[in-house]
């Protein structure tokens, strides 16, 4: 699933001032840490949207997350929704 994020909080989230530093400061943090900014980041807004991806200017790829922006300075933030692995079958 891919959503734009509002770039004002992700760049409070990760305390920096534009996308070109959000790689150097993901690579000082833990990656559990970064993983859950994101899946908290990706929380807030549950519209998919089509990114045209000949409009991209620069990806950063964490994981299982891909963050873009593109020519407009918009960001967003792509990833696998996964189902919760820890449903219990029933006993019946």
């Amino acid at each position: 699933m891919t959503i734009q994020l509002d770039k004002d909080q992700l760049y409070s989230v990760f305390n920096t001032d534009n996308f070109n530093n959000i790689e150097s400061t993901i690579n000082n943090m833990s990656p559990s840490m970064v993983e859950y900014y994101l899946s908290d980041l990706s929380s807030y807004t549950s519209e998919p949207i089509y990114l045209n991806r000949s409009n991209i200017q620069t990806t950063i790829s964490i994981g299982e997350y891909f963050l873009f922006l593109d020519y407009n300075d918009d960001v967003y933030l792509e990833f696998i929704e996964k189902e919760d692995e820890y449903e219990t079958a029933s006993f019946w």
